[in-house]
């Protein structure tokens, strides 16, 4: 098993080598006798929420992984949507998707239960599909990256929510990193990326290339143009609902590393958040072992930045906290810490883990018994799955509507009674 200092720095790599190892036959696993029934949680913003998938294809970047093809991806638009329109639900996972990702999280490492265990057929998110945007004046734009291995579809909670307190957010799988990406017509394109040395850093290049060019195309659909391979129609009012003018990056683990070094190379983005992820291609933990910090993490930034740590134990049962007051564990945090010269915070989410800031955390509770509790406190923690919710949607939505909105909800001043579990580390 991977302990749990590399998960923080590697994301779920795992997650990508389970699911290649069940084989991913065309046959679908045998289904539990009883499958749980997944609730996606209640939205917290003022919007209806609507959302619509995006087919790119880069014309002028071969695939690093495979060259002969050009760079493709799917990424998701979620968006604040028009109150007086209704559409069906988006589901949380295609079939395609559900049976990659049931599979990889029925392994030991993950929930350790029998493939099928979920209904994932059943399970919607709170976004719909077909609707309109929401009228009024451009929204600000948030580019969401997932974990190492990863996919986009597997962070709902916190992506949803955004929009729903008024922003246009785009999430974005990478393709052959994460563990698959589903195109359309339903093919899937697997992880071949195995996450070890060099191909760490070729993963955060193509991260980074990935996220300037979904900007870019953000750009075409201001412009009235549609950048959709297949031309799929895009909801009525996206383009004048995206202010590119006020964008923020945010991400889980490797994908907060995306996002701070996204904003190296791209003075596009003004704010980001890093949830839990080294900023390092490679840690120097434990002891001994190479150090390889991000350019973020040596140059630092003049644009505001969040650190959202969380804790854990390493493969001896020691606790872990992961801040920038512990470079023993993560040198990184520290560095960056003090080369960051614009507006910064570092926050603990006591009782929590890296997988907490994943859909894992909503996931989780709702299965149960069926999940052994040392199993449980693995993958989420202890703290209550309500608080560590509530206080992620609102700690990022704060974040963004002070640095992209200039709307303080003080909420960054000190620690709050109405999330004790965030510790402002100094």
């Amino acid at each position: 098993m991977l302990s749990r200092h590399i998960r923080v720095v590697r994301g779920s790599a795992l997650i990508a080598g389970l699911a290649l190892a069940c084989g991913l036959t065309a046959t679908a696993p045998a289904v539990a006798a009883e499958q749980a029934k997944l609730t996606a949680p209640t939205l917290t913003g003022r919007y209806d929420v609507g959302t619509t998938d995006l087919h790119l294809v880069d014309p002028s970047r071969p695939d690093p992984w495979k060259p002969e093809r050009r760079r493709e991806l799917m990424v998701t638009v979620t968006y604040p949507a028009d109150r007086f329109a209704e559409g069906p639900r988006a589901p949380w996972l295609t079939p395609g998707m559900s049976t990659v990702i049931d599979q990889a999280l029925a392994g030991e490492d993950y929930l350790d239960l029998p493939a099928g265990s979920i209904d994932w057929a059943s399970a919607k998110r709170r976004a719909e599909t077909g609707v309109p945007v929401a009228h009024g004046a451009p929204k600000p734009v948030g580019l969401f990256s997932p974990g190492f291995g990863f996919p986009r579809e597997m962070y709902t909670a916190i992506v949803d929510d955004l929009a729903s307190r008024g922003y246009v957010v785009v999430s974005l799988s990478h393709t052959y990193e994460s563990v698959a990406v589903e195109f359309p017509g339903g093919r899937l394109e697997l992880a071949v990326s195995e996450g070890e040395g060099p191909e760490l850093k070729k993963a955060l290049d193509a991260r980074v290339a990935d996220s300037r060019f979904v900007l870019d195309q953000l750009t075409k659909i201001t412009r009235g143009e549609n950048p959709d391979t297949g031309k799929r129609p895009l909801p009525r009012g996206l383009g004048q609902s995206l202010d590119l003018s006020r964008v923020g990056a945010y991400g889980h683990s490797y994908g907060g590393f995306t996002a701070g070094e996204t904003m190296v190379h791209d003075r596009r983005v003004d704010a980001g958040i890093n949830l839990d992820g080294a900023m390092a291609t490679a840690v120097g933990y434990p002891p001994g072992t190479p150090y390889v910090p991000g350019e973020v993490t040596k140059r630092g930034l003049d644009r505001p930045f969040l650190l959202m740590g969380a804790e854990g134990v390493d493969e001896n049962g020691k606790p872990l906290e992961h801040t920038h007051r512990n470079p023993e564990f993560d040198r990184s945090w520290a560095d960056f810490w003090a080369s960051q010269r614009g507006w910064k915070r570092d926050l603990l989410l006591r009782g929590s883990t890296h997988e907490a800031y994943s859909d894992l955390q909503i996931i989780v509770p709702q299965l149960g018994a069926r999940v052994a509790p040392e199993k449980r406190e693995a993958l989420i923690g202890t703290i209550d799955p309500r608080r560590s919710l509530a206080a992620q949607r609102d700690y990022i939505g704060a974040f963004f509507d002070l640095h992209l909105r200039g709307r303080d909800r003080h909420l960054f001043d000190g620690e709050s009674p109405r999330h004790p579990n965030i510790d402002f580390i100094d």
